[in-house]
Formats: C-alpha cells, structure tokens, sequence
C-alpha cells in the first residue's frame, strides 16, 4: 500500500528584499497511515514551510508531493480546498480560530463545511472539548480565553472531522505540561485508532517520546535518514 504521504526532492526558496532564501533543499520523505511522524529541527529549518506545501497551502519550486494518492501540482485551487477540507485537519501556530465564534462554534465549522447533521455535530464538539478541559468554555470567544485555551480550541477543531492526515505545527507549544500530555494522547488515539498519519513538528521532547518516527530537518534538509 502506498504512503499516505509522499514528498520528493522538494524544493522551496523565496525572495527577501535582494536576498533569496532556500528554505527547502529537495527533502524527500514519506508518512504511512496509522504512524505518527514528529518533524524536528531549529526555528527557520524549514519545518513550517514544509506542512504548507504538504497541506496544499503552497506550492514548491521543485519536486512533488502526493497526499492519499493525489499530486497537489495537479490540483487547480478548487481540488486543493476540497482536499483540506475532507481529508486533512491543521493546527497552526497563531490558531487560525475565528474571532467572532464561540470554542463550540469554532470546533463545529469542519463539520458544518461537510454537512454533518446536527445531532452527531454537537456530540462530536462536546466530546471533543471535554477531551481538551474546555467544556466550561464552550460558550466563549477566541478573545475571553488565554494563548493556551486558544490552542486548545484549534486542536479540538483540527480534530473534529476525524481527518486521514493532521499537520501540526507545535501544537503543544502554549500548554501546559499536564494538558499537553492529553493532548499528545489525543492526536495518537486519532492516529493509532482510526489508522490516519499525522506529522507534528515540534521541540516538545514529550511528544517527540511518543512518536512512531522522528525526522529532522536541518537548514532545509532530513539531516537522520527515516
């Protein structure tokens, strides 16, 4: 069976006033179905700017990446939303959440997007903010939560739709110790139980001890073969 990842000889470089920065250096790597990948390395090695290209969220200058069988460099922009919208869930560093919508609004909008019905929509959202300690939060706005509550949200969000692929970029990286082991438990569950991958970069050594795999990125580069 194929990967449910595949990145080849990628390459991705963009200008900076005069300057021009290689920020992926033809990286080749792959992420079965039912593992879950940490994706370490220093601040500017690349780590983000490749969960962009794997989401669809950009695009390379070279090479080729194929998620669940599909080139991203043959989807027009329509395919590639509806490829992030039905197969992958993504927490990003700065939230992403949408100001003006509860914590229980916010974890609903991927389900609203594919139509579930309401019943299963709100017992999905509950169990899942109860998963994260924010039941009692439900109710609330992005602004009336702190930075790691606002986290929370997002990967309460990024879980809901049960996704086949889950791109984190340190999702851990605003918790607490204690709620970040339930939520490194949360996104193994996901993968080892549904049989979906997930790649998270991250400098959390707990998360990176409960990982299938561990690969690192140095200047644009897997500098420890997989």
């Amino acid at each position: 069976m194929s990967p449910l990842v595949t990145v080849d000889e990628v390459v991705r470089t963009f200008r900076r006033g005069t300057d021009t920065v290689r920020a992926l250096r033809g990286v080749t790597l792959h992420v079965e179905a039912g593992e879950l990948v940490a994706l370490v390395g220093r601040s500017g090695s690349g780590k983000t700017t490749l969960l962009n290209l794997i989401g669809g969220l950009d695009r390379p200058d070279g090479g080729e990446v194929v998620v669940d069988g599909n080139k991203l460099a043959a989807l027009d922009d329509a395919g590639l939303l509806r490829l992030r919208r039905e197969w992958i869930g993504f927490v990003f560093q700065s939230f992403g959440l949408l100001p003006y919508l509860s914590a229980r609004e916010n974890v609903g909008v991927p389900l609203r997007m594919l139509r579930t019905a309401s019943a299963e929509r709100e017992e999905r959202v509950d169990e899942l903010l109860r998963a994260v300690a924010l039941d009692g939060h439900a109710e609330q706005r992005p602004a009336e939560l702190s930075g790691g509550q606002q986290q929370r949200v997002a990967i309460a969000r990024a879980l809901a739709a049960k996704p086949a692929l889950l791109l984190a970029d340190e999702p851990t990286g605003q918790l607490d110790s204690e709620t970040g082991r339930t939520v490194i438990g949360l996104l193994r569950d996901l993968v080892h139980e549904s049989g979906s991958a997930a790649l998270v970069a991250t400098h959390d050594q707990t998360l990176v001890s409960y990982a299938d795999r561990v690969l690192h990125l140095h200047d644009g580069r897997i500098t420890v073969p997989e």
